[in-house]
């Protein structure tokens, strides 16, 4: 019961930023064109990899509102490589954040964390898409 009561409490306090990431990609569906996606992205595995690891390193956040993001895109028909190295950038890289944690961790410490975490959300972006689609 106790547990069921945190988990309560746990979506409650999401709720609010699920709802706001919703009405945001609403907002971006209406004013931005989904042609955008379809020109952004090359349909190479390795560039759109490196695209979307970019895009999800200036954008980063929380792991719950990047699911919401990758199925928008998804739906734009960005593809599946481009969406997992977007997810696994949101969530390890961190350029907005890259000052603060140069501070407290030490700045080599910084660079080399997310350049490291950059470079490995393109591999395993292009692992898991190749381990989907393998099965």
């Amino acid at each position: 019961m106790e547990a069921l009561i945190k988990a309560l409490k746990t979506f409650g306090n999401t709720l609010p930023t699920i709802l706001g990431v919703i009405l945001l990609v609403g907002l971006i569906k209406v004013a931005l064109p989904s042609s955008i996606f379809t020109h952004m992205f090359s349909f190479n595995p390795f560039i759109d990899s490196l695209i979307g690891s970019a895009l999800g390193s200036v954008l980063a956040g929380n792991p719950v509102t990047s699911y919401i993001l990758g199925g928008e895109m998804l739906k734009q028909g960005v593809s599946l490589i481009a969406v997992t190295s977007f997810i696994v950038a949101w969530v390890t890289v961190g350029i907005i954040q890259l000052p603060a944690e140069a501070i407290l961790l030490g700045k080599k410490f910084a660079i080399i964390r997310n350049a490291t975490a950059f470079l490995f959300s393109i591999l395993v972006a292009i692992i898991t898409v190749f381990l989907v689609n393998a099965i």
